[in-house]
């Protein structure tokens, strides 16, 4: 098929997908300055553990005003404007000379980039745009962008840092960043405000009080404790066990190979089967995956094993929990409930990355955080179960 054949949807889905490769590509790099850069300044783990907790809080808080200004201004316009200070962000981290200018950059104004360019504003726009019989599925495929980004994108960094010492690794990365922000200008428009009789505070009155948008926020929460600890992590622990960093930077990069086939999969069985049954199948075997990261002696092997394992669920909880979202409650502020609900991962995230950085400090070790993740894991599975996937009728206009 031609480019000027195929529909006019697939350009949204293409062009959406890449902005999120940029951005979680790049978000997926910061596990690999934690060493050098504290070698440097004379940072602990737990001073980057603060710093990444706050970009992840600050991340989901984000999200919702994001999603807020993308109902009512448009996706095009938030997108820009996360992309500029995603940009910011990271260049104030290369300049950063203490430890509360690395919370500010590298947490807050990296956080609030990530807001605009990433899943809440991404995803409400191509599901919009495509039609519902293949709306899983695109799902699916822009939450891939993310993880081929993670794999196209850590090596990257490492050869980067190796290179051009983390300094100069900084700035290339800014660069990649900000080719998000010309690509913004393709996803312009806004929902069409005449097909709903109900206002976004209603709508968000109507998710609040309904117990199964409480289950996904909870549920997400788990899947920002993982992807949020392992993501930072992992490189560290793999190198207290005697890996080097190319074996930690390639762990993370098969995560996102992965999970290119894992989120694909997952949109297209979330539109055949129960996208519930289906979320809770996913938290429950990511526990499989690191039990057996705990029970077999570590050699470069199992570190892959386990990468690539964890990697077939890694945001395969994306598509299906943005895809339950809009199937319940609709897609008319679709952005600003995804932002919701992903504060939930993000606070999820916040515990993930702190609670790492603080046990290490306090332990030497992560055991405790790897078990706590098992234990949450199991949680998450059992919290997807009630949720009901029907569709709610329109709350009232206010």
């Amino acid at each position: 098929m031609s480019i000027q054949a195929q529909p006019p949807y697939l350009r949204t889905l293409y062009i959406g997908a890449f902005i999120v490769l940029l951005s979680l590509g790049v978000r997926a790099t910061f596990g690999l300055f934690m060493q050098p850069m504290g070698l440097e300044h004379g940072w602990g783990r737990d001073v980057f553990s603060l710093a990444f907790a706050i970009q992840n809080i600050v991340w989901g808080v984000g999200a919702i005003f994001m999603g807020m200004l993308a109902d009512r201004y448009g996706a095009g316009r938030t997108i820009a404007l996360g992309a500029v200070l995603y940009v910011l962000g990271m260049v104030g981290m290369r300049l950063s000379t203490d430890e509360m200018s690395l919370y500010l950059t590298a947490g807050v104004i990296v956080g609030l980039g990530q807001a605009g360019t990433t899943f809440p504003v991404i995803l409400p726009v191509v599901a919009r745009a495509v039609p519902p019989a293949y709306r899983s599925t695109a799902m699916g495929i822009a939450s891939a962008g993310g993880s081929l980004g993670q794999f196209a994108v850590v090596p990257t960094g490492q050869l980067l840092i190796s290179t051009m010492d983390w300094t100069g690794a900084l700035w290339v990365l800014s660069i990649f960043v900000a080719a998000g922000l010309p690509l913004a200008a393709f996803l312009k428009g806004r929902p069409d405000a005449g097909v709903v009789t109900h206002s976004l505070g209603g709508a968000i009155r109507q998710a609040l009080a309904h117990p199964s948008f409480h289950f996904l926020f909870w549920s997400y929460a788990v899947c920002g404790f993982h992807t949020a600890f392992i993501t930072l992590h992992l490189p560290a622990y793999l190198a207290d066990g005697g890996l080097t960093a190319a074996h930690g930077a390639t762990a993370i990069a098969l995560i996102g190979l992965f999970n290119v086939a894992g989120c694909i999969y997952a949109g297209k069985l979330g539109g055949r089967y129960s996208k519930k049954t289906l979320l809770a199948a996913v938290y429950f075997l990511r526990a499989f995956g690191i039990i057996f990261l705990l029970a077999v002696p570590l050699t470069p092997m199992v570190a892959y094993v386990f990468a690539a394992w964890m990697g077939l669920f890694w945001l395969g909880t994306v598509p299906l929990t943005q895809g339950l979202i809009g199937q319940i409650y609709g897609f008319r502020y679709a952005a600003t409930l995804s932002g919701i609900a992903f504060l939930g991962h993000q606070v999820g995230s916040f515990i993930g990355v702190w609670m790492g950085g603080y046990v290490y400090q306090a332990t030497g070790g992560y055991t405790m955080v790897w078990w706590t993740g098992i234990v949450l894991a199991v949680v998450a599975a059992l919290l997807c179960l009630p949720i009901k996937e029907h569709t709610l009728t329109s709350p009232a206009a206010a």
